[in-house]
């Protein structure tokens, strides 16, 4: 790592710390020309793929201003969309791969917006997986309803808690 204020090679760490809940390092470094200190810190790449082929840094800003469209209007705030995209990077980089088809990451925010907002979903599915007709809204509504039931036996609500 080069010294930023005298372009030396060589440096030292005088000490490391895991920041971001463990996904990156910092570091404080000392030259060892001028003896000046910097922070350096290391994050994992990770990187998207693009239909074209082109790759390029996975970016959270990206996937809120998508999602943000999407909920537009919506009771959703910005801290909601920002730990939205915090958890499809973390799903992401769980996967273990440092390279992410662009159609994964969109695959990636359905889940977590499904939970955040079902009509939000609903319009970003749309565009997302292009819903051409009317009846691709109703198939994917009836899913939402279907899946929105809930399971199992509803508990006997009749016996009284004194008997």
């Amino acid at each position: 790592m080069k010294c930023p204020f005298c372009r030396e090679e060589d440096s030292r760490v005088v000490d490391s710390r895991t920041v971001e809940e463990g996904m990156a390092i910092r570091r404080r470094r000392e030259c060892g020309q001028c003896g000046r200190r910097f922070t350096t810190a290391e994050v994992a790449a990770l990187a998207v793929v693009k239909r074209s082929g082109v790759s390029e840094p996975f970016n959270r800003s990206k996937v809120i201003s998508g999602v943000r469209k999407a909920c537009q209007g919506r009771p959703v705030s910005d801290d909601d969309l920002a730990l939205l995209a915090q958890r499809v990077e973390d799903f992401l980089r769980a996967t273990g791969n440092s390279e992410i088809p662009a159609q994964e990451v969109g695959l990636a925010i359905l889940a977590p917006l499904r939970e955040l907002d079902e009509v939000a979903y609903l319009r970003f599915a749309s565009v997302y997986r292009s819903f051409d007709t009317l009846e691709d809204f109703e198939a994917e509504i009836a899913l939402l309803r279907a899946e929105g039931e809930p399971t199992g036996r509803e508990p006997d609500r009749s016996t009284s808690k004194n008997s």
